[in-house]
């Protein structure tokens, strides 16, 4: 079940999450702030390809999460499958190259 997705495309979906090219989590309720080079979300669900420990790329971003409040595999919801990650704080480092 391979994925080739949007961003083999060039294509990038507004409330995703990439790493290394690849979608690694959706993103609920993104509060970008560049003046304070932060953007904090509400929830990353489907999460578990996600390492936090490294950059990745959020619309036209490059950030590292720097904090998460809560993390939960139990999450019932539709649509959270996997890790889900709330409140969490990413740094902007910079935008990513088109």
């Amino acid at each position: 079940m391979g994925q080739a997705g949007p961003s083999a495309s060039g294509q990038r979906e507004q409330d995703a999450i990439y790493q290394n090219g690849k979608l690694v989590g959706r993103v609920v309720k993104a509060e970008v702030d560049p003046e304070g080079k932060e953007i904090l979300f509400e929830e990353i669900r489907n999460s578990d390809r996600l390492v936090l420990a490294e950059e990745c790329e959020f619309q036209k971003y490059r950030i590292m999460i720097q904090k998460v409040a809560f993390a939960t595999k139990l999450d019932q919801r539709p649509g959270c499958e996997g890790r889900t990650l709330a409140g969490c704080t990413a740094d902007i480092l910079g935008y990513r190259e088109q």
